[in-house]
């Protein structure tokens, strides 16, 4: 496997004018994406795209775009302009427990939550132009009918084991409390608001006897532990093969996936639940909205939304199959397609360790070969958050800026958490728009519409020639196809945006050097030339940016006359005929003043309680710690200071204060260090965060641990943690200077 691609030679002496004038074509990167392994695997015939299914109990946000939609929306569109074969499916995850209580405090019914939201976020979808192939429900028959049968088959397999356990009960509700009908005291951070299944504030994960002080979320009561029976899946026996597969891509002797290619993060998270070592995982709950157990002696239980949701996938590529009259197994169980998984990393574990489980068990299906977690988008300095509203909610954008997604699309793509959380500001997508969209791509295009009205009566002027100027411009054009498409392959939109986007810098700076304008009175060929050049351009733009912003890509294409085109379309000689009408100019982008940016800055502050948390003083703040005796420079030279990025974190037996971190600063093997921040950092966080290293300390020996150096934190007044960090990723290994 590998790519159908002819790649531009460079020269080795200057082409000549009338090549420059062609455009120095080839054929950009039609085949598979180079994130195959070539060598170990079949040709990739296919590719299975899933994106996470969003709970049915609530409105999209910006938060769930950025992590899985947006990106996978991307990565589609990429691949289909090249021919690829693609198949993308999400829809809507309709059953458990979060469903139940947003019913409950509703004062409805489940079925009245999912189908109210179940529109509401396949039409955002639509709407925000992510076009799944198919946008299923797991409320669905079929779904049901699937999510049964895995669950024999499994059950058959002799995947679970029966247990009887004791479990909380709600005695004035008289009913049994999965994990996400009981909250307590998070016992890693301390939050109070914890869920019995996960902590959203440091996102470990949990059971329900872990937390402290538990209540019921039904009547605030503290529940009791009564017995009562689930069938567990054992994944301790699963954990030699999991731990093989992902940090090896070989599952049964054979090479699955490059890991290399994984983000850290992912192997990080991953790596943590694997070295804790993996405990058997409840996969039925007493509930009475979801899957019915399929068993006999199972009435009033339900099927675990993380057995049921992931088998979603399955569903809804099984009803496209029916609608469109094919078969759906090969995009599950062939050899020859590629498995990809885009969620955000609140669910890396689920799509990483248990689905992959649960489908080898069964028997019959391939796994991913790729996981493209996301990090968490912040909002305006603080975290996302559904419950105190502190989101922008992607239906009410649209309504509030219509036929602007574009510009959201935009300013999204820009900061995608791929590596690390990010942040949206309206000022920054304010910035966005009036720097970039309108000052670049918008004011490339209005230029060279306005000219070739002005001076050609609205027509594609013929050219007439070339000279060194353009020489130099088709040189760095030709190579953005590839390069998009490269970046794309290796899941960094954010760089394939900004690359795409070159060729609206170069189209302006082509301009701004050439000035067609004056040249019209004393060399008119020259000018027939460089705006055909441009024309030519903004055909290639209508390309490289369709994954990023369709709905511009759309309007430049009708502008230009053209159809839809493919990925090798993009620098073609003969797409731009002369003598062709031209549409009108028009403003691709309008420049955002002030005022709406400040009301909706305001409408989300009014929308949104206080967060918990320390009250902000007043008071004077505490001093800060006396200044320690000075050093001379030598002694501060000893000191070997180096940029690194924790790949794994896990717990030190018996030492509540103490974490093992491992940490690449570039070296052939990565350090250990233990670090004493457990109470202020969950394993699960730090994977992918890049640190400060003293790497010259002596090592010394913690609790049995030999640790490597010293991680450099701050803290603040009240004992506070927070890491010493460089202010943008750069290389493992950098020296602090």
């Amino acid at each position: 496997m590998g790519n159908s691609k002819r790649t531009i030679e460079t020269p080795t002496a200057r082409p000549s004018i009338q090549a420059a004038t062609r455009g120095l074509l080839g054929t950009f990167a039609r085949g598979h994406p180079r994130n195959a392994i070539e060598s170990h695997v079949k040709e990739i015939k296919r590719t299975t795209v899933t994106a996470a299914l969003p709970y049915a109990n609530g409105p999209l946000h910006i938060g769930h775009i950025a992590g899985a939609y947006l990106p996978a929306d991307i990565y589609v569109r990429c691949l289909r302009a090249r021919g690829q074969e693609v198949l993308f499916v999400c829809g809507s995850d309709e059953h458990g427990a979060a469903i139940t209580i947003r019913a409950m405090k509703d004062g409805t019914t489940p079925r009245a939550i999912v189908d109210k939201y179940h529109a509401m976020m396949g039409k955002a979808f639509v709407d925000f132009g992510i076009h799944f192939d198919i946008y299923h429900r797991t409320s669905a028959e079929l779904h049901k009918q699937t999510s049964q049968d895995f669950f024999l088959k499994l059950y058959e397999n002799g995947a679970f084991t029966e247990q009887e356990e004791l479990q909380y009960y709600d005695e004035e509700a008289k009913q049994f409390l999965a994990d996400r009908y009981i909250k307590g005291t998070c016992p890693v951070c301390g939050n109070t608001e914890a869920y019995g299944d996960q902590c959203e504030k440091c996102g470990s994960a949990l059971s329900p006897k872990e937390l402290k002080d538990p209540r019921s979320t039904l009547s605030g009561s503290k529940p009791v532990l009564k017995p009562t029976s689930h069938w567990y899946l054992p994944m301790e026996r699963s954990q030699q093969w999991v731990e093989e597969w992902i940090n090896n891509g070989v599952l049964d002797g054979v090479q699955q996936h490059d890991a290399g290619e994984w983000k850290p993060q992912v192997l990080g998270q991953c790596n943590s639940w694997l070295k804790d070592g993996l405990r058997p995982r409840a996969m039925t709950r007493d509930l009475d909205w979801g899957v019915p157990v399929p068993l006999p002696n199972a009435e009033g239980k339900v099927l675990y939304v993380w057995l049921d949701a992931p088998i979603g996938y399955i569903t809804a590529t099984k009803q496209w199959a029916m609608d469109k009259g094919v078969a759906w197994e090969p995009w599950w169980k062939s050899d020859d397609t590629r498995l990809l998984h885009f969620i955000g990393k609140d669910n890396i574990v689920f799509h990483c360790i248990i689905f992959p489980i649960l489908l080898k068990m069964h028997g019959g299906y391939i796994l991913p070969q790729n996981v493209p977690a996301n990090e968490f988008l912040n909002l305006e300095g603080q975290k996302l958050s559904t419950s105190r509203n502190w989101a922008v909610w992607l239906h009410e954008y649209i309504e509030r800026w219509p036929d602007r997604q574009d510009e959201l699309r935009y300013a999204l793509a820009s900061i995608l958490p791929e590596f690390k959380d990010s942040e949206f500001t309206w000022k920054d997508f304010q910035d966005k728009n009036n720097n970039e969209l309108v000052s670049i791509l918008g004011n490339f295009v209005q230029r060279v519409f306005v000219l070739c009205h002005k001076f050609h009566d609205g027509k594609v002027p013929a050219p007439s020639g070339g000279n060194e100027q353009d020489v130099l411009l088709w040189a760095e054009l030709n190579i953005l196809p590839n390069k998009v498409a490269e970046e794309v392959d290796r899941f960094r939109f954010r760089d394939a945006m900004a690359s795409a986007m070159q060729a609206a810098r170069l189209g302006n700076k082509y301009l701004t050097d050439t000035e067609p304008w004056k040249l019209e009175k004393t060399d008119p060929e020259r000018v027939r030339t460089i705006l055909f050049n441009s024309l030519r351009i903004t055909a290639a733009l209508s390309v490289l940016l369709e994954p990023f912003l369709p709905f511009t890509a759309g309007k430049l294409r009708r502008m230009l006359g053209l159809k839809e085109l493919k990925w090798e379309d993009a620098l073609r000689a003969d797409l731009i005929v002369p003598g062709t009408s031209l549409g009108k100019p028009e403003h691709l982008f309008k420049p955002i003043d002030d005022g709406p940016i400040a009301a909706e800055v305001e409408r989300l502050h009014a929308s949104a309680p206080l967060p918990a948390g320390p009250v902000i003083s007043n008071d004077v703040p505490a001093p800060p710690p006396a200044a320690k005796a000075n050093i001379t420079f030598d002694d501060f030279a000893k000191l070997d200071l180096r940029v690194g990025t924790i790949t794994a974190a896990e717990r030190v037996p018996k030492a509540d204060k103490l974490l093992k971190l491992t940490i690449d600063i570039g070296e052939a093997a990565p350090r250990t260090v233990v670090s004493g921040i457990a109470e202020h950092y969950a394993p699960e966080q730090l994977a992918g965060q890049q640190v400060l290293l003293v790497a010259n300390l002596e090592p010394r020996k913690m609790r049995g641990v030999e640790s490597q150096g010293m991680v450099l934190m701050a803290e603040d007044a009240d004992g506070k943690l927070v890491f010493v960090k460089p202010s943008e990723t750069i290389r493992n290994g950098s020296e602090v200077r």
